[in-house]
């Protein structure tokens, strides 16, 4: 049994409550705020468990659980609920990451359903007619910021490889929901009421989200979707091909090409043509155990590999969670891992990506090197590195922008199968376009607006057929081969120090699941310091400030979900950030 400790600085946000069911988690959610949130709860399981950020979600996995079904069926019925009662994160419109472990044949690996550019899409479908790069919400809103959606393909291909319930059954919870109508929540409510006229931009998304007199939906409110409804029996019966083919097909496309303004290039070809990737998963060795994640387009498991690579030369155990010093060794190893991220990685069917060069030993213990000191690393110290190339290629710094939405879940079940599952519409509410029942998604806004940086290409340009850089991070920890933890974040490009501080607590520090998921976030990604306001955290700021940071509190809204294996069974957590629980059996 590993030790536990207690992070010192999150007594006065943390409390571990016993099991809740999913509809005492119901009564109890507290909406975000930034001076604090909910008690983390620990659950505690023989065989199964869910942990998603929506009770309803997690609910309909958990009976999918009950039922026989396996971690795979279960993840085609969270994703379909958290569509509807959490549309502003993630849905049908948009793409996910899937780290999978099979129990039967020992074997992880990753599924890619991430949203591709449009054929038609140029290099300049983010620039103005002056060959400027656009404001990022004039990009965002309206047709031309919308992929081709990914996630429906990737619920189906793997579910006919993996899944053991009928599939049409899965479908089942989502349907009733959206006919009978759920209960909307106080963070949904407050989301709607902070998108404000943006939200009120097209007509599908205003008259979803709003009354006849233009006032947003309350707390309280029962939201009832039929079309969602329809969409859902239509894949039921006719699967994915439902979706990308037919009238469902030719609704997006009209809607992303006819919107009244900003108007897209996506169309029934790109539709018809998307195939999701099985891809190799991407694993570090970080102490005694492998931390594996998913690659590119994702920059995500290559930052938190060079993180903890970085972290890996310091005995940051010994230091602590409370001492200043860890989190110089921290956020710098951030700082430089970002600095990697925007000058080398993007979808390397497109552009060459030196992944093996970037997570070697050798290479970040030359980057740790930089660390060596007991102040904040200059500006002109924190800069791309020089790893090891296949062949030589030269890139510009990247400037996309990555805002926080999405959502991400784990499953873990009876017969030891583990889902890890980042899953977005990119911002909140996407690309404020609604069809059939959902929104779709802004990922294209993903992509560097830029297309070269002086002399030299961007790798994450917009291309044809390319899928944008994401910073999802979808987490299996692999301990002797077997799973040992599960782990995944929302947050946009804070997702990736997220985990990496949330693994570094785990591994280092010893914490237990629900501390980990609720310790206090502090972020450094491009030079100022992000810690969580409201929170102990805030006791760090002058330190950090003497050590040469710029310092800022704000909120800062995960949404990591956790659950560990243990000899003894599972034990996991939701973010108290948000609305999540976790359920087992």
């Amino acid at each position: 049994m590993r030790a536990r400790k207690t992070f010192g600085i999150i007594l006065s946000v943390i409390m571990v409550a016993g099991t809740a069911s999913a509809q005492q988690a119901s009564d109890t959610i507290a909406p975000e705020r930034a001076t604090g949130f909910k008690p983390a709860t620990r659950t505690e399981a023989k065989t199964f468990m869910v942990a998603a950020a929506h009770p309803l979600a997690a609910e309909a996995g958990r009976d999918v659980l009950a039922a026989g079904g396996n971690a795979i069926d279960a993840m085609v019925a969270v994703q379909t609920v958290l569509g509807l009662v959490e549309p502003q994160s993630s849905g049908l419109g948009g793409g996910s990451f899937l780290v999978y472990y099979d129990a039967a044949s020992k074997k992880l690996t990753t599924f890619d359903g991430r949203e591709t550019a449009p054929m038609e899409a140029t290099p300049k479908l983010f620039l103005d007619d002056q060959g400027q790069p656009l404001k990022f919400m004039d990009a965002v809103v309206g047709g031309r910021s919308v992929g081709t959606p990914g996630t429906v393909r990737l619920l189906e291909e793997v579910h006919k490889r993996y899944g053991k319930a009928e599939w049409a059954s899965l479908f089942e919870r989502g349907r009733a929901l959206a006919t009978d109508g759920f209960k909307v929540t106080p963070r949904l409510a407050a989301l709607v009421a902070a998108e404000g006229d943006r939200l009120k931009t097209y007509e599908g998304a205003k008259s979803y989200f709003f009354d006849e007199s233009g006032a947003p939906l309350k707390e309280g409110d029962t939201l009832k979707n039929p079309a969602y409804a329809e969409t859902l029996k239509a894949i039921a019966e006719g699967g994915a091909d439902a979706f990308y083919t037919g009238k469902i097909a030719e609704d997006i496309v009209k809607t992303v090409r006819e919107a009244p303004s900003n108007p897209g290039v996506l169309s029934l070809a790109d539709l018809r043509n998307y195939r999701i990737k099985e891809r190799e998963p991407l694993c570090f060795p970080y102490r005694a155990l492998d931390v594996c994640g998913m690659g590119p387009p994702s920059s995500g498991a290559i930052a938190v590999s060079q993180i903890l690579g970085v972290v890996e030369n310091f005995d940051i155990k010994a230091l602590g969670p409370q001492n200043v010093d860890s989190w110089r060794l921290l956020g710098d190893a951030q700082r430089l891992a970002f600095a990697d991220r925007e000058r080398y990685v993007a979808d390397t069917d497109f552009q060459p990506t030196p992944i093996k060069g970037l997570i070697k030993k050798d290479y970040l213990g030359t980057r740790a090197g930089l660390l060596d000191g007991d102040k904040a690393l200059a500006p002109d110290q924190v800069k791309a590195g020089e790893p090891e190339w296949d062949h030589a290629l030269l890139f510009g710094r990247d400037v996309a922008l990555e805002l926080p939405s999405t959502s991400h879940f784990v499953i873990v079940d009876r017969e030891g199968n583990v889902v890890s599952m980042t899953t977005t519409i990119e911002s909140g509410f996407g690309s404020q376009l609604m069809t059939n029942g959902f929104l779709l998604n802004n990922e294209l806004t993903d992509f560097s607006f830029k297309t070269h940086d002086g002399q030299f290409p961007i790798a994450n340009r917009v291309e044809p057929g390319k899928r944008p850089r994401s910073s999802m991070a979808p987490t299996i920890v692999m301990k002797d081969d077997k799973p040992l933890l599960a782990i995944g974040s929302p947050g946009g490009s804070q997702i990736i120090g997220y985990v990496a501080q949330a693994l570094i607590a785990y591994v280092d520090w010893g914490m237990p699941v629900e501390e980990i998921v609720a310790q206090p976030h502090l972020i450094n990604r491009f030079g100022t310091y992000y810690i969580e306001a409201g929170t102990e955290a805030e006791k760090l700021a002058e330190p950090l400030k003497a050590l040469g940071y710029e310092v800022k509190a704000g909120e800062m809204n995960s949404g990591l979900h956790a659950i560990e294996i243990t000899d003894n069974g599972l034990a996991g957590s939701a973010d108290p950030r948000r609305e999540g629980v976790a359920l087992g059996d």
